[in-house]
């Protein structure tokens, strides 16, 4: 008679070579940022991250486990993928990008690419390149509200594994278009927000409008000179402590938090004039 375990073992594939195709093609794809649009595969490693995708209605393609961790798996790890695949130990950490490595990783179909909104609450990302950075901003974009995010040429990628990392599951929550022209931006119907340190109307006494599309720039360069001539409001952030700027995570989680406070703000104003 079969065990449970029996069944498990079954249902996998085990890989235990280093020169393995499969296990090649993993470990370009967790450690190449651009990989995922070559092999339309994108990597999530960790419990958060494929948690994340699981309540989003995500089933991954594959479940990538390790040797020691596979028998211990709950049954919803073992079971939610289309293929389970089990590494040595030694073969997960050489695949990981991470310190200290995930004992599950998926992996999961690339989504299509979806058509600018041009009515969406957005956030427009102008050559930020630091996938901390970027990541970050997905998950205040997510938190306040702002479901799409349009990345303009010279961003970090989106899907790649860092920014991913970064975004703590952001992703699954919004409507990420990207390696978008400028002149797509022709298409929005929502006012452009900029942001500088040293110019525009105070953020604090700014009406800010709800939805819009706040646009936010290159660490060091800031907003471009094309993208500043679109916006329909600029708007400072007072550093009363002196510093020269703020790192762009920071502002934009400011920024997109004043925009939800002020729709707030709004809706309670609606509703106590009714």
């Amino acid at each position: 008679m079969s065990t449970g375990g029996d069944a498990r073992a079954s249902a996998a594939t085990h890989i235990t070579s280093r020169d393995n195709a499969l296990l090649k093609e993993l470990r370009r794809l967790s450690q190449d940022s651009a990989a995922y649009r070559r092999q339309g595969r994108i990597w999530l490693e960790g419990d958060h991250l494929c948690r994340a995708a699981m309540a989003r209605g995500v089933r991954p393609a594959m479940a990538v486990f390790s040797e020691s961790f596979w028998p211990l798996a709950p049954a919803q790890w073992a079971q939610v993928a289309i293929k389970n695949v089990v590494l040595t130990d030694l073969l997960m950490t050489g695949v990981s990008a991470l310190e200290s490595p995930a004992r599950i990783a998926f992996v999961i179909d690339l989504p299509p690419a979806p058509a600018l909104a041009p009515d969406a609450a957005s956030v427009i990302l102008d050559g930020v390149q630091d996938a901390g950075n970027v990541g970050s901003i997905l998950r205040s974009a997510a938190a306040f509200g702002f479901g799409q995010i349009i990345a303009l040429g010279g961003t970090a990628a989106l899907w790649s594994p860092k920014v991913l990392r970064a975004g703590m599951g952001a992703h699954f929550a919004l409507r990420l278009v990207e390696r978008i022209e400028p002149q797509a931006l022709d298409t929005l119907k929502v006012p452009v927000i900029v942001t500088s340190s040293h110019v525009g109307s105070p953020l604090q006494a700014s009406k800010l409008p709800m939805p819009c599309a706040w646009a936010l720039g290159h660490e060091g360069q800031g907003v471009s000179a094309a993208l500043m001539a679109r916006a329909s409001l600029s708007v400072r952030i007072d550093q009363p402590g002196g510093e020269e700027s703020l790192n762009v995570a920071a502002a934009a989680a400011i920024c997109l938090h004043a925009s939800a406070v002020a729709c707030a703000t709004g809706r309670l104003e609606g509703a106590a004039q009714l």
